[in-house]
Formats: C-alpha cells, structure tokens, sequence
C-alpha cells in the first residue's frame, strides 16, 4: 500500500476489501514483516493490488502515480534486504506509458518482474491493444504476476455481495481464456505467468476449454500445443485457496514444479494460507516445493 497509492484512491481500496479495511489502510512494513516473522516467511513479493491505480486520474496522474508506487516499492527492497521482491505496476490500459514504466522498473529499479489486474475496464489481457506489452515483456524473458480484480461486466449483478466472493475467480477464468485463445501464451512463450488463487474457477472448468480449442481447428495456429499444454506451463500460487477441493484440483492438472505459495495479504492474514497448508496430508517434497523451492527457481536472487 504505497502512500501515494492509498491517498489517491482512498475509497475505492476501501470498497474492494470484502473485510474491515483496518488491515488495509494502516498497513506498514514493520506491520507486515511482523507478519511474516509470525507465519515463518522470508520474503514477500510485493504488488499493487486491486482495484489498481487506472481508475486514480488520467493518463499523465496515471503514469506518475505508477512511477510513484514503483519508487516506494523499491525502497522497501533496498531497505529490508532479502525480506521483500518486487513486482512493478504499470499505467495499463496506456500501453505505451506501461512498456516505458516497465522498462523504467526492470532496467533502473530492478524489478523481478510486472504485475497486473485481470482487466481493465471491458478490456481483458488477451485484447490485441496489449500485444505490443506482451511483445516487450517476452524479448526480456519477464515474470509476470496476475492478480483479479472487480470485473467490469459483472461486479454488481448480485446486489450487497461483495465482487472479491467470487467473480475475482471467474475474472481470473476470464483473462486466461482470452489470452489462450488470442495467442498470449504460446506467441509469448518467454514470459514467466503467475496467477493467483490457484487459477480461480479454470481447474473445474479446464475440460470444458480444452474441448472448445480442440474443436476449433481454426485455432489450431493459435495453440500448435493444445489448450492443456498451455495451461500447466504456467505458474500457479494458493494465496486464500488451501482448501482440499481448490487444491486437488490445482495438483489433478499443474506440473507440482508450477505450485507457489501466496498469500493474500493484507486482504487476508498470512496465516489463512500458510495453516491451510500446514494442514494438508502431502508429501513434504511438495510441501517444501510449495513453500520456497519453486520460487527460487523463478527468483535465484534469494537463493
């Protein structure tokens, strides 16, 4: 929670925590790292969360406000060393002020990768304005971290339920399959994707669109390697989903190599996510892989 971030968008960070926002709001990093000393984590990756800085201006405060959040960021991985990472926020849907700030972010800052929403507004990753983003991103081999945010389409149909219940999951749903099926992941097959909550609602419902891109030989240019290929190259974390039906599915489909720990915080306590694994029956080779091994083969850095 940048100081710049919070003060530019007060009310609407407020509105997306379906919880009390004291966690929020008064969130430092001694708050956190006492956080972490408690649920015995080492490092935090840090990102901008929901509902993001898009809708904090136009695009000039949009860009400033990013360079400003990504500055702080930083200054908390220089001040805390080995204990925080960083992945840079970017002035999207302005692709041209996202390629500049994440040049800005990887070159001079450097970040360990770029963080992004599900959507912004109507327009999901897979839309073609971001290809030139995704172009970039590939030629350096970035990380790059997906996190849901409140659908446009839909954050209101179920009056006085928060949109964080559930169609955070499906936003995440949603960005996936329209980045498999405009060519996202195997046009860019050096890009490093994580998304979070165990990929929301896409390990219940991955049959359905693999049937579909099976069927759709038009599309067999688009994924030369199927559907299922493309989905268990990417990377995975359970921040929230430690619950045996999120993870079974999770581990039916996905590489136990793709699986990372996460956490949610400060939306939800560490510790939601690191008992709910604790209390898993897995082996302890996954266990470890889950909590540290798997991310140190994308963050050598923290070895």
């Amino acid at each position: 929670m940048p100081p710049d971030y919070l003060k530019a968008g007060r009310d609407l960070i407020i509105g997306t925590a379906d919880l009390d926002p004291a966690n929020v709001l008064n969130w430092t990093p001694s708050r956190v790292l006492a956080e972490m000393d408690r649920t015995g984590v080492a490092t935090a990756m840090l990102s901008v969360s929901t509902p993001g800085i898009s809708l904090m201006g136009n695009r000039d405060q949009t860009r400033k406000l990013a360079r400003s959040c990504n500055d702080y960021t930083a200054s908390l991985v220089r001040a805390y060393p080995g204990r925080f990472g960083m992945f840079a926020v970017v002035p999207l849907p302005d692709v041209d002020g996202a390629i500049s700030e994440a040049t800005y972010a990887l070159d001079v800052l450097r970040a360990d990768g770029v963080g992004l929403l599900t959507s912004y507004g109507t327009q999901y990753l897979g839309d073609p304005q971001f290809t030139p983003l995704f172009a970039e991103l590939n030629r350096r081999k970035a990380i790059v971290f997906v996190h849901p945010t409140g659908p446009a389409c839909c954050s209101t149909l179920l009056r006085g339920i928060n949109a964080s219940v559930a169609e955070y999951m499906f936003d995440i749903t949603r960005t996936m399959m329209s980045m498999m099926f405009a060519g996202v992941f195997s046009h860019f097959p050096d890009i490093r994707f994580i998304f979070t909550h165990a990929g929301g609602t896409m390990m219940p419902i991955w049959v359905r669109i693999n049937a579909y891109g099976s069927r759709h030989h038009e599309l067999d240019a688009i994924l030369p390697h199927g559907v299922l290929y493309e989905l268990r190259k990417l990377h995975y974390d359970i921040a929230n989903s430690t619950n045996p039906s999120a993870m079974a599915a999770l581990m039916d489909l996905v590489p136990p190599t793709r699986i990372l720990f996460g956490s949610d915080t400060p939306y939800v306590p560490i510790a939601a996510t690191a008992e709910g694994l604790d209390k898993m029956t897995i082996a302890d080779e996954l266990r470890a892989a889950i909590n540290r091994d798997n991310a140190l083969q994308l963050f050598p850095r923290l070895a």
